[in-house]
């Protein structure tokens, strides 16, 4: 029995990992194909689409999908419904505030999928700016310092980290979490490239300005939500203010 006990939570933990992958390759599909409608299918000429290229490659979205994505945008594929981005807020609870970003060529669907999600896990729609304000645009880099590599002691890099433009930096044993303004984290993510770590993620987020304190227990609640949502297909990113106290 134990054996298969360890069999059943490996399938678990990669159906876990094939999901969140897909959806990774999905998001970025998606806003490639945005990009190239908007700014046309040149990433020599196109910087969003270039730099969503790049991160699509740290990622490992095949060339295919990408392809793919930019015929999309541009318009060579006919009959593919136009991808759109925007954003819901919610609250969650203990009055914990969320920012629900999507990519979908279905608003209706999209926003009957993320109110059902809300109202099951005890969330619900927010009016609009009266979340968004808690939040700022930002880049994040979030990297994995790779088990061979101990390049640099920890001053060091982020003195360097701070001359590339970091606005924050968190570390929790080899993580480091990286929080710069919006033009800044590609280079950021390029200097950890080339000292070590292992890119996890890179990119535009909506980083909370003014957070929300809660217990372990509703932290656990907000979670509940966060997950709810991220399931979603039409949700791209969930970004809340809650913070344990």
């Amino acid at each position: 029995m134990s054996g298969h006990s360890k069999w059943h939570n490996i399938r678990v933990r990669k159906g876990a990992a094939d999901a969140k992958r897909g959806k990774v390759y999905t998001k970025y599909a998606r806003l490639i194909e945005i990009a190239a409608r908007e700014g046309g299918g040149d990433p020599a000429t196109n910087v969003r689409l270039r730099a969503l290229i790049d991160g699509a490659k740290s990622e490992s979205v095949p060339n295919a999908n990408i392809d793919r994505a930019i015929a999309k945008g541009t318009g060579q594929l006919k009959g593919a419904a136009a991808m759109e981005e925007f954003t819901y807020e919610a609250y969650g609870p203990s009055g914990s505030a969320f920012i629900i970003e999507c990519l979908s060529d279905n608003r209706n669907r999209a926003l009957s999928s993320v109110k059902l999600a809300l109202t099951k896990n005890g969330g619900r729609f927010a009016e609009n700016g009266s979340v968004m304000w808690m939040f700022e645009r930002k880049g994040v880099v979030i990297g994995m310092q790779k088990a061979e590599s101990r390049m640099k002691n920890v001053e060091e890099l982020e003195l360097e980290l701070i001359d590339f433009g970091a606005e924050d930096i968190a570390e929790d044993g080899d993580q480091i979490r990286v929080i710069t303004a919006m033009n800044d984290w590609s280079q950021i993510r390029d200097f950890l490239t080339k000292n070590g770590y292992q890119i996890e993620s890179a990119g535009l987020q909506y980083v909370a300005k003014q957070t929300a304190p809660i217990d372990e227990a509703t932290m656990e609640k907000v979670h509940t939500v966060m997950e709810a949502l991220e399931e979603v297909d039409d949700v791209s990113e969930v970004h809340t203010n809650a913070t344990l106290s």
